[in-house]
């Protein structure tokens, strides 16, 4: 379980393994576009939290949240395999949903693969609502979902 990991926000220093974690479960198939210096933009920026899992420079699960007006967007989430089913990713969408709450968001949009069945199933599993099909999303290949989640009623 997770009694062992700890979440906490992300340094320059976690770039690399961030974005090697993108590459292998989020990006596998198409481009590479979440490099290091893009990880390491998304943790400089101060409108954006990315939180990781793991020793630094290490990443066993992250997560990149935008924070717009009254609105999130999960930018990217993902759990390493051999985390996965073992309470990782949901520790980690809780502190990310506590956090845009306490930012004053009302709502959490995400997008995934529509071939993604585990990550729309996580979702969905978590309050998450599918909103809308986009056709060609991903690379112009790939078709995705968006999903949405109101944390204010």
């Amino acid at each position: 379980m997770l009694s062992h990991l700890t979440i906490r926000l992300a340094t320059r220093a976690d770039a690399g393994a961030i974005a090697a974690l993108s590459r292998d479960e989020i990006e596998a198939g198409l481009p590479w576009t979440w490099r290091a210096p893009r990880v390491r933009r998304a943790i400089d920026d101060p409108d954006t939290n990315v939180i990781v899992v793991g020793p630094p420079g290490a990443a066993a699960a992250f997560g990149v949240m935008y924070y717009a007006e009254d609105d999130a967007h999960l930018l990217l989430f993902a759990v390493h395999r051999s985390q996965q089913r073992r309470g990782v990713g949901s520790a980690l969408l809780q502190w990310l949903e506590d956090a845009a709450r306490a930012a004053g968001a009302q709502r959490i949009r995400v997008e995934a693969r529509m071939d993604n069945e585990a990550a729309r199933s996580f979702y969905s599993e978590r309050g998450y609502h599918e909103r809308t099909i986009v056709r060609r999303m991903y690379s112009d290949r790939l078709d995705g979902v968006r999903l949405e989640k109101w944390l204010r009623t």
